[in-house]
């Protein structure tokens, strides 16, 4: 585990946006492995990494042709043209300003019918890219990674998640008010987040700090589900100054 610090929100930013780009400037496609797989989160918090492969992008210093990706989570109940929904995210912070095919984008669908059947096909959907590469993730104030809350099994796939108090709070400033905040999710699991081959998690600010502390140095415990990241083999904390500062 590794625990990169920066000065600055922009630093952060530049560091994971510059391992990404990284990546796809050296991925070479291959008829068993076609493309590059990116597991990737919504939130404010990479909203400035999705602009630096924006930019990148419209320099044509990389392109996403050979890039799969799979969002961590959805709401349930919201429609994808929903404001607040993540496919609406995903779309106007980053999907429609690059080159990656639409068969290769992958959201979960927060409207499926059969929920659990959903879930089964996503988690298959990801064994069958081949995994994922690099799986780039924010952090929830309560040590949450996607919508995993605390006491979530850490052998968790791809499942249906209420959500804490905590978490619905945290999100209302994104709904005009609290009651608009849906209760549950769709999330990639713990397990499968685990299985990524790399993982950058990004934290910011000062609501961070006793999360990464726990996530970091505390014990591994469900209590604080990032926790669980002190096993893997290539994981990295990308923090600013402020989510360090205990």
């Amino acid at each position: 585990m590794n625990i990169l610090s920066f000065e600055t929100v922009a630093e952060v930013a530049d560091y994971a946006a510059k391992e990404i780009m990284n990546a796809i400037k050296g991925f070479t496609p291959t008829p068993e492995k076609p493309y590059l797989v990116l597991g990737l989160p919504t939130g404010s918090t990479p909203i400035p990494v999705y602009e630096r492969l924006i930019r990148a992008y419209q320099n044509e210093e990389i392109s996403f042709k050979n890039v799969m990706t799979f969002n961590m989570d959805e709401y349930i109940g919201l429609t994808p043209d929903h404001p607040q929904s993540y496919h609406y995210f995903m779309q106007e912070n980053l999907f429609k300003y690059v080159d990656i095919p639409p068969k290769n984008i992958h959201i979960p669908d927060g409207m499926a019918n059969n929920i659990p059947a959903f879930c089964l096909s996503y988690e298959q959907a990801i064994k069958d890219a081949g995994g994922i590469d690099i799986q780039l993730a924010g952090i929830g104030e309560n040590g949450h990674l996607a919508f995993n809350e605390p006491d979530t099994t850490f052998n968790t796939p791809t499942h249906e998640q209420a959500l804490t108090q905590s978490t619905i709070e945290a999100n209302s400033r994104f709904f005009d008010k609290i009651e608009d905040v849906p209760t549950k999710a769709i999330t990639i699991g713990l397990k499968t987040i685990f299985e990524a081959r790399r993982i950058i998690v990004l934290a910011t600010g000062s609501k961070k700090v006793e999360a990464i502390h726990l996530s970091t140095k505390g014990p591994i415990s469900v209590k604080c589900p990032a926790s669980m990241l002190q096993n893997h083999s290539n994981v990295e904390f990308v923090c600013d100054k402020k989510a360090l500062e205990r």
